[in-house]
């Protein structure tokens, strides 16, 4: 009964519309959840939350990225965080529950998206994030050296990648910012023929000495539009206890490293802000 109650209460909820300057924001009510929300800005899903439990992670590439914060520090130890993109705050949020007392930065171009998301999915006073309505790499820029035990870009414009967030001028500014054991992860979106990640692997691998890149299955193989998490850093990596997470996830996926992912890259070559572009467009079939 209770739970009918909390369904019933989640269908009255109105769905929350408003233009943001990345285009047509929307909030919508998840009906299994009483207080969960999913952003969506011009038709594409870019966050789900659940303000009663902001520890649960419902998108499959927002899990991976949770594990990748899981394993960054011993359990329990605060992290300092800066996120590349805010969306809906998820992964501050999810950073905030599981490892209290940490310090976290947000960076988000879009300021009408920051006040509608302050506003509708209000943080919790005592978590200590930080909101800047900044440019991602301006905003990186005035991150001090060796700050931060986790970079998180995940960065669209348009659903795709801003072409100078993809270059190796960019990820020197990410490795700049991470303390010396820290990890950079990033959201990356891309179909067949995979032109666009083989060349993320290749660029973060001109930067950092340690890769791993996890993904569906049918993405890697190209056959469909996806999102792949990349991780990289100057320490070895836990590829074995990530891997075991992403395999016994609700909707499982695969872990590439060493000369596995050397190989998938197929000689790609790094970008560098000369050439840098965004990422390809996503087809319309992956929003219905």
């Amino acid at each position: 009964m209770a739970r009918n109650r909390q369904r019933d209460r989640a269908a009255a909820a109105a769905p929350v519309v408003e233009t943001v300057d990345g285009g047509l924001a929307e909030l919508i009510p998840d009906r299994e959840r009483p207080r969960g929300w999913t952003l969506l800005i011009d038709g594409a899903p870019q966050s789900h939350v659940d303000l009663d439990d902001p520890a649960a992670l419902t998108f499959e590439y927002q899990r991976r990225l949770g594990h990748i914060a899981d394993l960054a520090a011993p359990p329990n130890r605060p992290l300092q965080v800066v996120h590349l993109g805010g969306g809906a705050f998820t992964l501050a949020r999810y950073v905030a529950a599981t490892r209290p007392r940490s310090t976290q930065q947000i960076v988000e171009l879009d300021g009408r998206l920051v006040q509608l998301v302050r506003r509708e999915l209000p943080l919790d006073a005592g978590a200590r994030i930080r909101v800047r309505s900044t440019d991602a790499r301006a905003g990186l820029a005035k991150v001090q050296d060796g700050w931060a035990d986790l970079v998180i870009a995940d960065v669209f414009s348009g659903a795709r990648t801003p072409a100078h967030l993809t270059s190796t001028e960019f990820l020197t500014e990410v490795r700049r910012v991470l303390r010396p054991d820290g990890f950079y992860a990033a959201n990356l979106a891309d179909g067949p023929p995979l032109t666009h990640l083989r060349g993320q692997i290749a660029t973060a691998a001109a930067v950092f000495p340690e890769l791993a890149l996890t993904a569906d299955p049918t993405v890697l193989r190209g056959r469909r539009f996806g999102n792949a998490v990349l991780l990289a850093s100057d320490r070895e990596l836990p590829v074995a206890e990530l891997t075991r997470r992403v395999a016994t996830d609700p909707h499982p996926g695969r872990v590439e490293h060493g000369r596995a992912l050397a190989d998938f890259a197929g000689g790609a070559v790094p970008v560098t802000d000369a050439n840098a572009k965004p990422s390809p467009v996503p087809p319309a079939s992956v929003f219905r």
